[in-house]
């Protein structure tokens, strides 16, 4: 009997780019590799799991009455060993295997309408989508394959390369650099022939950074690593004033112009592609402790998160924000519930986030494997939905652990005030805390207060060696407290300042201070200094205990007798019309190879702070469009009215916000765009109109206070617990391996530090080492 469903419906293969969900279910991890296998969706391609729990593909039938579905089962066949022959790398990319090679892979398409029956294919067209569906690539390979592709392409300095008369080369096994006597790591100028070492590399290999200084010194652009060409033509090039990897198109011709015949040549080191991702892929955490391995464990809150490829910092973040109880009690669904939402399950945040729960803390997913350890659950559609339109977190680069948790917790936030207004459904409101700013004149000592909402802090660790042992090959850092760290974080600062009511110009101190405190408590811990241009890793040990109490740092506000600063006559805070650059900074980032514009506007946008924060707003902002530009100062004009601009005003008007809410974010942030968004979304029911609030918050020890608390959840004292720590490895966050340690409840042996290294998830390792170099500590309010 022929289906009455399959003849309704015009069923059409899957258009070249439309995402077939055909991997995993989109609202949890079951597979195709799962018992019964996976169903796709012949209408919509939503993959949905097939099993009566969590049953999945029959909620989407009942949710879209789409009916007919594709059964998708994979059973992998043993591996064999294979050797890749070497390709020509014109790009980085992942290379995957076929399906056939892997498994043995069965389909039948069913009708959920009819009770799962089977329906020949000869039926309709089904054997024509079913063949697109399976010639389609899956959405989780679409989304890996454009994260990882990372086009080396030429620039206007390879392009026009100009190159200085010939001379003779030293041969290939006489080379040195010309500034010392390495042989190795060696970078030949293409413009003079100069020949200079590298910088140190991953696995040993030595570099002073002579080539690099050629550059600083010549400003001769484009240098070719000489160990790295091969006869096929391909090299690693470097363009010093672009920093970054390019093609040469002329590459044949600028060698041979230095007498260096590129067939003659073979391949005798490791390409600056092959380094990264050996390095990425080799950084391991110990897997023993004392002599003796460590035990693999599996159950409910132990599942392992598999690494997509330079993800081991989202998974380190994910395995620490479901551990807190927060996390735990507002995502975690044993019965695997899923909210409704009208469009596609992978991208809706609510979802993804249940789903995570689900397959993190279910205990479904951590099943044991090769030797004991876990395949781990792919977070690939988290991924992909979070990291969606940034310039760092679509990539399949490694990133910093701390900028993606601050990310993601951005765009928690902003989801949240999408879907409701209910502020108890945000989860982000569980970091955040209340920071009080105390600026005090230095001669007429009136004060001014300033409130900020935050959900983490940072804090610098202050470094200071070690006499050197005779004997000792590496330099040892003097150990410190985190309670030194948080006491350099409120310390009294002196600025320099021109006092609104006084007028003197005697500068001013200023100090921060705790005015409520979080549920979580996460704060970053930085140990880098700059090392020959580089911004370096500094392995000082920080001595943090288990439990922590901040209530030291209360900000109590206005205090009897103090006096209130007056805004300025015009109403407005005064910015100078000029920016003079600290010069210290400016050497240390011009040093570094950054252009001079780039370097002034760190220094304006940290403040002069230090090279730190202005290397990290290089980093940050190395993509802006306007990067290049002239620095604009900003300045405050009005009396009276906002001291915002009408450009900023329309761009947040283009992302959807009145123009009151626009003024008034912009207002409250400095005129900072990216702050003002942060602002609106922090604030739903702020519509802007008829403000005339100043924007400085001036609060008593008592006024306002509890407001302050019940909007931010915040607490009255400080004590927290160490909840978990991510560690890393490596000499920059952008590089290395992320791993998390999480204080767990383990069966049968009661509360224990887990460590949670990808899919690889163990029974603690050195903990009490690991937690005076960690680089994000949580705290849970006791």
């Amino acid at each position: 009997m022929v289906c009455p469903h399959v003849q309704d419906l015009n069923l059409r293969a899957p258009a070249v780019g439309q995402a077939v969900y055909k991997d995993d279910c989109t609202q949890c991890f079951d597979d195709t590799e799962s018992e019964g296998g996976l169903n796709v969706c012949l209408t919509c391609f939503n993959g949905g799991c097939t099993a009566s729990f969590p049953g999945h593909s029959k909620l989407h039938f009942e949710l879209s009455q789409h009916p007919i579905v594709l059964n998708i089962k994979k059973r992998r066949k043993p591996l064999k060993p294979r050797e890749d022959s070497p390709t020509k790398i014109a790009k980085l990319a992942i290379v995957a295997e076929t399906e056939e090679t892997l498994f043995d892979i069965t389909t039948s398409v069913r009708c959920l309408a009819c009770d799962g029956k089977d329906i020949p294919l000869i039926e309709s067209n089904l054997a024509g989508v079913v063949k697109g569906v399976m010639d389609a690539m899956s959405s989780n390979k679409q989304s890996e394959v454009q994260a990882w592709e990372q086009e080396i392409l030429p620039c206007e300095h390879t392009i026009c390369l100009k190159q200085d008369p010939a001379k003779i080369l030293a041969d290939q096994e006489l080379a040195h650099c010309a500034n010392c006597d390495l042989n190795e790591n060696l970078w030949l100028c293409l413009t003079c022939g100069s020949l200079g070492c590298g910088r140190q590399q991953f696995g040993g290999i030595g570099g002073n950074g002579h080539g690099l200084q050629h550059f600083d010194e010549t400003k001769h652009p484009v240098s070719v690593k000489l160990g790295s060409i091969t006869p096929d033509g391909t090299a690693d090039v470097y363009c010093y004033l672009c920093n970054d990897e390019r093609q040469d198109p002329e590459l044949t011709d600028h060698l041979w112009h230095w007498g260096i015949k590129i067939s003659e040549r073979q391949k005798v080191e490791k390409s600056l592609v092959e380094l990264q991702l050996e390095q990425n892929m080799k950084w391991e955490f110990s897997m023993s402790a004392d002599g003796d391995n460590l035990v693999p464990l599996v159950g409910p809150g132990l599942t392992g998160l598999k690494n997509l490829g330079n993800t081991c910092y989202l998974d380190s973040v994910v395995q620490c924000l479901f551990s807190l109880s927060p996390f735990i009690e507002r995502y975690y669904f044993e019965d695997c519930a899923m909210p409704v939402t009208t469009g596609s399950p992978s991208d809706d945040l609510e979802t993804q986030l249940r789903k995570l729960a689900f397959g993190l803390l279910s205990g479904r997913y951590s099943v044991p494997e090769n030797e004991g350890f876990q395949k781990g659950i792919p977070p690939v559609q988290f991924k992909k939905l979070v990291g969606k339109d940034h310039v760092e977190f679509s990539t399949m680069r490694q990133q910093d652990a701390f900028e993606y948790l601050l990310h993601l917790l951005q765009f928690m936030n902003r989801d949240s005030h999408a879907r409701s207004k209910d502020k108890t459904q945000d989860i982000t409101k569980k970091f955040d805390f209340v920071i009080e700013q105390r600026l005090q004149c230095a001669n007429c000592h009136k004060v001014r207060y300033q409130t900020e909402t935050q959900n983490a802090i940072s804090v610098q660790v202050p470094i200071r060696k070690l006499k050197k042992e005779s004997n000792s090959e590496s330099e040892e850092y003097e150990s410190i407290t985190i309670a030194e760290c948080l006491d350099i974080y409120t310390a009294e600062d002196k600025l320099e300042y021109t006092c609104s009511s006084c007028g003197s110009s005697a500068g001013a101190t200023k100090k921060i201070g705790f005015r409520t405190f979080p549920k979580v408590f996460a704060m970053n811990v930085r140990r880098f200094k700059i090392v020959n241009w580089v911004p370096t890793k500094i392995d000082v040990p920080v001595e943090v205990t288990d439990n922590l109490n901040l209530d030291k740092y209360i900000s109590k506000g206005l205090q009897d007798g103090e006096e209130i600063l007056p805004e300025s006559e015009e109403g407005a805070h005064k910015t100078a019309d000029t920016f003079v650059a600290n010069e210290g900074i400016m050497s240390v980032l011009e040093g570094m190879g950054f252009p001079t514009v780039r370097c002034e506007k760190a220094c304006y946008y940290t403040g002069n702070s230090d090279p730190d924060a202005a290397m990290s707003w290089l980093f940050a902002h190395m993509d802006d469009p306007d990067i290049d530009e002239k620095l604009v100062i900003m300045k405050e004009i009005a009396s009276g009215e906002d001291t915002v601009s009408e450009e900023g005003i329309a761009m947040l008007e283009s992302m959807g916000f009145t123009a009151a809410q626009a003024r008034k974010a912009l207002k409250e942030t400095g005129g900072d765009i990216e702050r003002a968004v942060e602002w609106v979304f922090s604030h739903p029911d702020d519509t802007g109109e008829g403000d005339s609030a100043p924007e400085t918050s001036e609060l008593s020890a008592s006024q306002d206070e509890d407001q302050a608390m019940e909007e931010n959840q915040g607490f009255a004292t400080g004590s927290y617990k160490l909840s978990s720590i991510i560690c890393h490895k490596g000499g920059s966050v952008h590089a290395g391996h992320y791993v998390a340690f999480v204080r767990k409840r383990v069966p049968d042996l009661g509360l224990e530090w887990v460590q949670f290294n990808d899919e690889k998830v163990v029974l603690g390792g050195n903990v009490e080492e690991m937690k005076q170099f960690a680089y994000i500590y949580f705290f849970e309010h006791d």
